[in-house]
């Protein structure tokens, strides 16, 4: 479905990043290092800070703008679907981790291109960064 709006891209924005707060928690309560245990839960919590954030500036910023046109974005880009079984070891749920943090990497990266709000756009860059920043750290991280 594309994502045609600026209301829109703000409520795609808000959704991958509630539902990737939940995963994160959810991993966090299941994972058995103690490194990845703590790597989901500060992913977790900043997962929530940015579902926030998404919820004040479409609220806070953008009233007049929400119908604005934008192109060149589809949520089919940035679907991942994650299954979370209790089975997996840590290394596996890594990788999904990972995965996920990519996703959200380019989404940030490409909306921060196309929305029409400068602001916006450089809230939605320092997202990105924070998440190349995490994608960074998790590749370092070893699991015992």
């Amino acid at each position: 479905m594309p994502l045609t709006t600026f209301g829109a891209i703000m409520g795609f924005a808000a959704e991958i990043s509630g539902k990737t707060a939940e995963i994160y928690g959810d991993l966090a309560r299941k994972a058995k290092d103690t490194k990845l245990k703590e790597a989901l839960q500060t992913l977790s919590a900043e997962e929530v800070k940015t579902h926030a954030l998404m919820g004040k500036t479409r609220r806070e910023n953008v009233t007049e703008m929400i119908l604005e046109p934008v192109a060149g974005l589809r949520q089919e880009d940035y679907h991942l679907d994650v299954k979370v079984r209790d089975d997996m070891a840590d290394a596996d749920w890594l990788k999904g981790i990972l995965a996920l943090e990519d996703r959200e990497k380019r989404f940030f990266h490409d909306a921060s291109r196309k929305v029409p709000l400068p602001e916006v756009a450089r809230i939605f860059r320092k997202i990105a960064q924070k998440k190349e920043e995490s994608l960074k750290a998790l590749q370092g991280l070893k699991l015992s």
